[in-house]
């Protein structure tokens, strides 16, 4: 501004070229500060860029992991399924097993049932020979024989193993019997369901009761007792 003035000009030119200046100065300033704003909006989304490729990053992260943990999710269903199918053609198997168990028992049953009667039917003969004795010695009951005898009560059959007609203090007497290999009590009270059915054919007539049998239970005894029914074992003389 010095130089200008020496130069001689005018008031005029000299006010118009301060304010030229002045102009150009101020708008310098504002470009300035517009510039210093825009850096640091540049600056500020650059951060946040940083933060987003952070987050980015984080998130491919947990997607990776998580893609993991899907694969062994995956893997575990996998053989949980294949363990599934296995239980499912083991159980199979166990039913089938059980199937074939079934028909085997039902066999056994079927023969144990016909080993039965033989051995029912043979000691009912041994009964024949044993109990007609131990009546004469222990009860004062002659009895020529017992038979195997079939009642017929309402239309129903009431089978009785062995029966027989015989003589104590020369009055008549009635013997009923039953026959199994190994007496309980339940054996008992079955004998007593047939007993009580054709009970009424023999009213007002003495009865004798007994069960006879390889082997006596202790329960089979006193449901005896309890029931005036006599328990004879086969070795018993």
């Amino acid at each position: 501004m010095f130089q200008l003035m020496n130069m001689s000009l005018s008031p005029e030119l000299y006010s118009l070229i301060v304010k030229i200046v002045k102009d150009e100065v101020k708008d310098i300033k504002v470009r300035r500060e517009e510039f210093d704003k825009l850096s640091n909006e540049v600056t500020k989304i650059a951060e946040n860029l940083d933060r987003l490729a952070t987050r980015v990053n984080e998130l491919a992260e947990a997607q990776k992991k998580t893609e993991e943990a899907v694969a062994k999710l995956t893997e575990r269903v996998d053989k949980l399924t294949e363990r599934v199918n296995e239980l499912a053609e083991a159980q199979k198997k166990t039913e089938e097993a059980v199937a074939k168990l079934a028909i085997q028992m039902n066999n056994l049953s079927l023969s144990v049932g016909r080993l039965s009667d033989v051995i029912g039917f043979g000691l009912e003969d041994i009964a024949r020979v044993v109990v007609p004795g131990w009546l004469e010695r222990h009860e004062k009951i002659y009895v020529k024989g017992l038979v195997r005898k079939f009642f017929e009560v309402d239309g129903e059959i009431v089978e009785v193993n062995l029966y027989g007609e015989g003589m104590r203090r020369q009055r008549n007497i009635y013997i009923l019997g039953e026959i199994k290999s190994r007496i309980y009590g339940r054996d008992v009270r079955e004998f007593l369901l047939k007993l009580n059915k054709i009970s009424r054919l023999f009213e007002g007539k003495e009865v004798y009761k007994f069960m006879f049998g390889f082997l006596i239970h202790p329960s089979a005894e006193k449901e005896a007792n309890k029931h005036g029914i006599k328990t004879i074992a086969s070795y018993m003389r």
